[in-house]
């Protein structure tokens, strides 16, 4: 008996599930959740262990948790990004939170290079950062 309460529970629960809109669907969707909100990473051209581990603990955080937050690699070294690497200061490997539509930004270089060797601290303390940033 427990074996059909179970056979008949199952479905139920995943309807259930897929009757809500998910982060996912929302950026399949064109509507994103973090419409001005952006990640910058600034970096040189000769990179470091920490530097690599930075961008890809980012990446994975935002894919994991925040599809819709576009992340952005600049190379502080090209003459092409000279005017943004002024705009946010950065002259070597950097990481930043930026609103577009207000302008605010975020250094959070010195907590990546901190978290550069732990991806569980550097996930969990870079979304306390983009939760913290939004709510400005």
């Amino acid at each position: 008996m427990k074996w059909l309460r179970n056979f008949i529970a199952a479905p139920v629960v995943l309807l259930l599930l897929g009757a809500f809109p998910t982060p996912v669907d929302a950026q399949k969707s064109g509507v994103s959740s973090h419409p001005q909100l952006e990640v910058i990473q600034f970096h040189l051209e000769h990179r470091c262990v920490s530097c690599t581990n930075i961008e890809k603990f980012t990446r994975a955080t935002l894919a994991a948790h925040y599809p819709s937050i576009p992340f952005r690699l600049v190379a502080v070294e090209k003459k092409e990004n000279a005017k943004l690497a002024e705009q946010f200061e950065a002259s070597g490997t950097s990481l930043f939170l930026y609103n577009k539509k207000t302008g605010a930004k975020k250094n959070l270089t010195q907590f990546a290079f901190l978290q550069a060797g732990n991806e569980p601290k550097f996930q969990a303390g870079l979304m306390q950062e983009i939760e913290a940033f939004e709510k400005q």
